[in-house]
């Protein structure tokens, strides 16, 4: 059985969906460390949010997101139904490999930098991973302003728990996911725990009162 297997069989529910007491201590932490969260009740108020958020004439990037597909955000880029410019309308049209490794690394200095992240801990740190770093790129540094979304199903007790959570949990959850559309799986080429964010303002946290991602 390889790790991703025995990771699956956790008897921790990773989705339970904490009260709104913990929900408050984890923004007042969040806060404190200048991710500047706020609240929204559910997945149809989080797009709203979004679109009340993005001035119009903004460069927009997404990071792959199951929870941004889930809210509706990844279907209005794609429709072409709102007045930003998406980077991903100028990256996935082209062709020429060279030139699409251009453009998304270029696309981690977008205006705005949407996504999620694998788990938020009360004690207000979050952890981000991906296997190639592209969503962190813009996160950590690249971006002008980041916007993450996260269902609050991904808040945890602890830093330790947002390890576990990452590893037990949202990895073997991708590997499936990869699989069923033809890949290989995954692994985990990049891990980032996000203290404090320098920048004021830069970033964004809106948690979301439902479960979203994984």
């Amino acid at each position: 059985m390889t790790y991703i297997e025995k990771a699956a069989e956790t008897a921790i529910d990773w989705n339970t969906l904490p009260d709104m007491a913990t929900v408050e201590k984890t923004m007042a932490a969040l806060q404190r460390r200048n991710f500047n969260p706020l609240f929204v009740l559910d997945r149809e108020s989080a797009l709203a949010k979004l679109q009340e958020m993005i001035p119009a004439g903004a460069e927009v990037m997404t990071g792959s997101s199951t929870t941004l597909e889930e809210i509706g955000f990844i279907d209005l880029l794609i429709q072409g139904k709102h007045p930003w410019r998406n980077y991903k309308d100028m990256i996935l049209p082209e062709q020429d490999p060279e030139e699409q490794a251009r453009l998304r690394r270029a696309s981690t200095t977008a205006e705005y930098f949407l996504g999620s992240v694998q788990a938020i801990a009360a004690t207000g740190e979050v952890v981000g991973a991906d296997a190639s770093g592209s969503r962190q790129g813009g996160y950590v540094y690249g971006a002008k302003r980041v916007i993450w979304v996260v269902g609050i199903n991904k808040l945890v007790p602890s830093l330790e728990m947002a390890m576990r959570r990452l590893r037990e949990h949202c990895v073997p959850l991708e590997d499936q996911r990869m699989k069923k559309v033809g890949f290989p799986g995954t692994f985990v080429g990049k891990i980032v725990i996000y203290e404090r964010e320098g920048v004021q303002g830069r970033i964004t946290t809106m948690l979301v009162g439902e479960k979203l991602g994984f």
